[in-house]
């Protein structure tokens, strides 16, 4: 297998209420809502997405968890937690300040304000409405 990701799906509560988080709150692009004509009735899944362009080719992709278990044929588990982190890069310890407090003006909340670590990063934690991790950080070893 290519060690390669091009796109990552959230599962999320209530499509709406993502869509408006990510793209109103902070300003990320995407069409909106789209895939509503397609349904996979014996599954029981909507194929109603929303997917937003990021850097690099990477996609992300809000489904509702209900529709990504039935067509993964899992359980639809819990929401949260730290299974995993998704990581923003910044150019410099303020841009991660600026972007934490985007974060918080869109309505996430901040698990763990920006610090240095010993290590030399400086980042900090927000959580977006359906309780996805995820990782502001600058690192000085990956900018230039």
């Amino acid at each position: 297998m290519r060690p390669a990701i091009n796109f990552i799906t959230l599962a999320v509560e209530d499509l709406n209420r993502s869509l408006a988080f990510y793209r109103d709150g902070l300003g990320w692009k995407t069409d909106g809502i789209v895939g509503t004509e397609f349904r996979d009735e014996e599954a029981g899944v909507d194929y109603s997405v929303a997917i937003f362009e990021l850097e690099h080719g990477v996609g992300l992709a809000l489904w509702e968890r209900r529709n990504l278990a039935a067509d993964a044929r899992v359980e639809a588990g819990v929401a949260g937690g730290a299974s995993f982190s998704l990581g923003v890069p910044a150019a410099s310890p303020e841009e991660v300040d600026a972007m934490l407090a985007e974060a918080a003006a869109a309505g996430a909340r901040i698990t763990a304000p920006a610090k240095m670590a010993p290590f030399g990063v400086y980042s900090g934690y927000f959580t977006d409405p359906d309780g996805h991790l995820w990782e502001v950080a600058w690192n000085p070893a990956r900018t230039g």
